[in-house]
């Protein structure tokens, strides 16, 4: 097949939007820590970036890819790259791009957990945490719902990542936090974000790049491009206006809470961008924000040290998408229909994809740091703590 000029520009384009969410997460995350650990939750970003870079090369993109063993894991007929070309393909776009594309979701997807480890985590530690878990747990994720697994032999629907970046960096999230225990003096003195407008920069990175999240993942320049990419706007828009209503009803309607709800409102179009109509990205958005909001709430009540909400907002708004896909999807879109069209099989094939990516992001995600942990240790000393991260592993400070 010919080159397609066209679609290879705007998976280009798409690309570089998404790598610039990986940052985007270190300044949102940055701005929420203290001040002594901000140089230090943005650098994390970066180094994921990176190390998941090589990973995905070396093995992640044929584990993720390769001829499918047993429904769980590609083989590793692409390591290294082998036999991955610049001509075009069968889709009329290099198959290097398609690798390159995959590979900035991996890099976010690691980029999110980093909220579990905020200001207490040991920098070689985490390196060594970081390629394990993109191997282990983020190649496998992404090969049952895209590259031949069972999930995709099932008929879950992913469109662009719900389940294998939201799910499982949410709840990964989650269980590196129990796992590495609470920041010394969590729930006695004040951590209260240090640099509101340096998160909302974040945000806006993250908005922006979403639309290559999304409108990317149509692997096309076509109409289904389009309509992911408006309704992902429509979905953000109304989680933030849900969250900031109902944290407006409660007090003050914070700036912080706004840009939380629109980025619940990403997450949860994100499975279902290219299934669903405007009226369907408005509902699950504001379904999104509202149940995005509860569950910090709830966090907050139980004292959980998951405190800059990739949990609440990745994992449970990623979690309520991919359900939301199978109840919100609408034939005319993309030859899909869900549940309010009757199709119930959908509705359960992707109940299930949801709540399986859920249960193995948690419980290998939770073993995985508990051998590191035991093995060398996930966590800075209490005086290096005390001092702050940027001085301790990095030596800078703002």
């Amino acid at each position: 097949m010919a080159l397609d000029t066209g679609t290879t520009a705007w998976l280009l384009i798409s690309t570089a939007l998404v790598m610039l969410m990986t940052p985007g997460v270190g300044f949102f995350y940055g701005g929420l820590v203290r001040r002594k650990n901000f140089i230090s939750m943005i650098a994390l970003s970066f180094i994921v970036f990176a190390l998941v870079s090589i990973q995905w090369v070396v093995l992640g993109y044929s584990l993720s890819f390769g001829t499918d063993i047993g429904g769980f894991i590609g083989n590793l007929q692409y390591a290294g790259l082998d036999g991955i070309g610049m001509d075009a393909g069968d889709s009329g776009y290099p198959p290097i791009l398609f690798v390159a594309f995959q590979l900035v979701f991996a890099a976010i997807a690691m980029a999110i957990v980093t909220s579990g480890f905020a200001e207490r985590v040991k920098l070689s530690a985490f390196i060594v945490f970081a390629l394990l878990w993109t191997t282990l747990v983020y190649d496998p994720l992404a090969h049952w719902a895209w590259g031949g697994g069972w999930a995709m032999a099932l008929g879950s629907l992913d469109f662009a990542g719900g389940t294998v970046v939201h799910i499982s960096s949410g709840f990964a999230a989650l269980a590196v936090a129990l796992v590495i225990g609470k920041r010394a003096g969590f729930g006695t003195y004040s951590m209260e974000p240090h640099n509101i407008p340096m998160t909302l920069l974040g945000a806006a990175l993250l908005w922006f790049g979403w639309f290559g999240f999304n409108g990317g993942s149509a692997l096309a320049a076509n109409g289904l491009a389009a309509s992911a990419f408006f309704v992902t706007n429509i979905s953000a828009a109304a989680g933030g206006l849900a969250w900031l209503a109902a944290s407006w009803v409660r007090g003050k309607p914070s700036s912080l809470g706004m840009v939380s709800g629109a980025i619940a409102g990403l997450v949860a179009i994100t499975p279902a961008a290219g299934y669903v109509t405007v009226t369907g990205a408005i509902a699950i958005g504001l379904i999104a924000g509202l149940v995005c909001y509860g569950c910090m709430l709830w966090r907050i009540r139980k004292n959980l040290d998951e405190s800059l909400d990739a949990w609440s907002i990745h994992g449970m708004g990623g979690l309520w998408g991919a359900i939301a896909t199978g109840i919100f999807a609408v034939a005319a879109v993309n030859g899909y229909s869900g549940l309010i069209e009757g199709n119930v099989t959908q509705f359960i094939a992707n109940a299930i994809g949801a709540f399986a990516a859920m249960i193995y992001a948690f419980v290998v995600t939770y073993i995985l740091a508990w051998v590191v942990d035991k093995a060398i240790g996930l966590r800075v000393s209490e005086e290096e703590e005390y001092v702050g991260l940027d001085i301790s592993q990095h030596g800078e400070r703002v």
